[in-house]
């Protein structure tokens, strides 16, 4: 199953997962720090607070890269869907690996180890690669970074705050998130004007028959 001893990329839930990340928000290094006690189920939230991170052979725990980057975030419903068969069939070595302190890792690879961000890059690449091998249109790069990135853009053109995108990101410093907002296109910007204009005709409308009825009211008085 999806996180067991290893890992098959053709399971459904390897795919959910994949798709997944473009709701996840988190960096692959959060991501493949997370633990069982890091998903509180029946709050649907995550805590992030520290990342998996390998440099040559060493494999060790982080802090966030910033103090914003240590926060909760809530699950959408299909993330949360994703993390209840994620524990569901997770099947951990006898002996859970630990690392500075920390185990219940999500996902192993086939040797048992808890997966570091190297691996979910190679798995992209393989499915990309794998695409572009049977259809004509190609697929560009494709890696959770690029995904963290289009959730942060798709949240943008659908008007979230961004003082709460920045929360969810965890950037310490707004003007990235605002970035963001700088790669809106004219359709973007005329489709923005559009919804403003018809919630202000809404409004408008709102208010003419709010008068209509007070008008009413005064005349039955005065007859």
């Amino acid at each position: 199953m999806f996180a067991g001893a290893s890992l098959d990329e053709n399971s459904g839930a390897f795919c959910e997962l994949k798709a997944n990340f473009f709701r996840l928000i988190l960096t692959k290094a959060e991501f493949t720090g997370l633990t069982v006690k890091d998903l509180d189920m029946e709050n649907r939230t995550i805590n992030i607070d520290h990342q998996l991170q390998k440099t040559g052979t060493l494999v060790y725990i982080d802090t966030t890269k910033t103090y914003a980057g240590t926060r909760v975030i809530p699950m959408q419903d299909d993330v949360y869907e994703c993390f209840q068969r994620i524990l569901k069939n997770r099947r951990p070595p006898k002996v859970e690996p630990m690392i500075d302190g920390y185990s219940g890792f999500l996902c192993f690879d086939k040797d048992g180890k808890p997966m570091v961000a190297m691996h979910w890059e190679k798995y992209f690449q393989h499915a990309v690669d794998k695409y572009n091998s049977i259809y004509r249109v190609q697929l560009p790069k494709i890696t959770p970074h690029v995904c963290r990135h289009t959730y942060c853009s798709n949240m943008a053109k659908s008007g979230m705050n961004p003082k709460v995108l920045q929360y969810l990101m965890g950037h310490s410093d707004i003007s990235v998130t605002l970035n963001t907002y700088t790669h809106l296109k004219l359709d973007d910007a005329r489709e923005e004007v559009e919804k403003f204009a018809k919630k202000q005709a809404e409004a408008e409308n709102e208010f003419r028959q709010l008068g209509m009825k007070e008008d009413k009211v005064k005349f039955k008085k005065m007859g």
